[in-house]
């Protein structure tokens, strides 16, 4: 695509909206789920929205944005298997064993864990904690708790993340 005399915002929601089913299906190749694809390009977006200037001067703007919605799209990725896979254990555990086939000492062990985990969501930082709650016990999206929170999305992931690793690390001592 030629710049067209376009600069600046112009330049990025043309070149946005050109090429926006291009970048949602790269992002899908990689594996990605569709419902997801979106959002990446709204990310990109926003990232890019900062500072349009950035495709000012770029051999192959598809091309650039196309490389950036997949570099987002792969990090969310490995985000979303980290979350998993930090209460993976819990929820395994949760699901195989019947309360009622536990041993007295399984069962002071999955009250010692349970305390230990009230205590890490009680001691983050009160958003912090009010997403973390929201997202795992209450399950909402996390475009849901941006709205109703009113604040920016990554926030949403960035609070999850620190509340995830807060309870990674006071469960440590469990592995």
């Amino acid at each position: 695509m030629g710049n067209g005399g376009l600069a600046g915002k112009d330049l990025l929601d043309h070149a946005v909206v050109s090429y926006y089913e291009d970048m949602q299906h790269a992002i899908r190749r990689r594996g990605l789920a569709a419902g997801q694809t979106a959002d990446v390009v709204h990310d990109l977006y926003v990232l890019l929205s900062r500072n349009p200037d950035r495709l000012a001067g770029k051999s192959s703007i598809r091309a650039f944005l196309i490389r950036a919605a997949v570099n987002l799209g792969i990090d969310r990725a490995r985000r979303l298997a980290f979350e998993n896979r930090l209460f993976a254990i819990l929820d395994e555990q949760a699901a195989t064993i019947p309360a009622h086939r536990l041993s007295a000492e399984d069962r002071i062990m999955v009250r010692q864990r349970i305390m230990v985990l009230k205590d890490a969501i009680a001691e983050l930082p009160h958003q912090c904690r009010t997403v973390f709650i929201a997202y795992r016990i209450g399950g909402m999206s996390k475009d849901e708790i941006a709205e109703s929170l009113c604040i920016k999305r990554r926030m949403v992931d960035r609070h999850i993340r620190n509340a995830l690793l807060s309870c990674l690390a006071k469960t440590e001592i469990f592995e």
